[in-house]
């Protein structure tokens, strides 16, 4: 029986894809310019292979990031600058960021059913304790537990430190939680891997280029789908 429902947070109740998609278009100008480089391309080409290496590490620190790149064009970088831009980055993500509108209906339904928590990654923020949810108080009085992998010394998903951090402190086993999340690596291996039952939420309203892989995992496309799955049905 299905005792508690845990939640990924970017993508998944809250909407921040144009506010990445704006973020990371504004950081490539500012970088492309600082080191006066002149093949826009090959910079563009570069910067998305490096981006793809280090969230496959988990890795978000934009300034870790970037700073690798001024070491591959053997430049030194400006390290206050690069904090500076990290707290821009993150203030324009915020700035476009919006719960996705069905998530507080669902939420509110879930919590009288069942124990919902959240267990997302720190993205990289230079300040810990910092992490984007805090924008959203409005969700934070639903969940149990909050516990942002990455920060604290606990790993990062897809680790399954997290997932059983989260449930030891809920009192609940693995196979009596689902994990409701929309990165495939992250989210829905890593809560199989830890022992829970992934949901993948594929939101239609977004933009984005999903993996393809064949899957016995659920797939929604909006949060509200989730309460009519045969896993919540007690």
């Amino acid at each position: 029986m299905i005792k508690a429902v845990i939640f990924d947070f970017g993508q998944t109740l809250v909407d921040s894809a144009d506010g990445f998609r704006m973020a990371e278009k504004q950081a490539q100008q500012k970088l492309f310019g600082h080191m006066a480089l002149s093949l826009k391309e090959k910079f563009v080409e570069r910067y998305r292979r490096v981006r793809q290496e280090f969230h496959g590490r988990s890795n978000f620190s934009r300034s870790a990031m970037w700073r690798e790149f001024y070491h591959y064009y053997c430049l030194v970088p400006d390290e206050a600058l690069l904090g500076l831009w990290e707290l821009q980055y993150w203030d324009t993500v915020k700035a476009q960021s919006a719960l996705f509108p069905e998530a507080l209906g669902v939420l509110e339904s879930l919590q009288s059913r069942f124990r919902v928590a959240l267990i997302t990654n720190s993205q990289g923020q230079p300040v810990s304790g910092a992490h984007r949810y805090h924008n959203f108080p409005a969700i934070e009085k639903y969940f149990e537990v909050i516990l942002v992998a990455g920060e604290s010394g606990i790993a990062p998903k897809p680790d399954p430190e997290p997932f059983r951090r989260c449930l030891q402190a809920l009192g609940v086993d693995p196979p009596e939680a689902i994990y409701v999340g929309d990165d495939w690596r992250n989210d829905v291996c890593g809560a199989r891997g830890a022992g829970l039952h992934p949901v993948w939420i594929r939101h239609a309203s977004v933009k984005r280029t999903w993996p393809e892989v064949e899957t016995d995992v659920p797939v929604i496309t909006r949060l509200d789908e989730l309460l009519g799955l045969c896993l919540l049905q007690t």
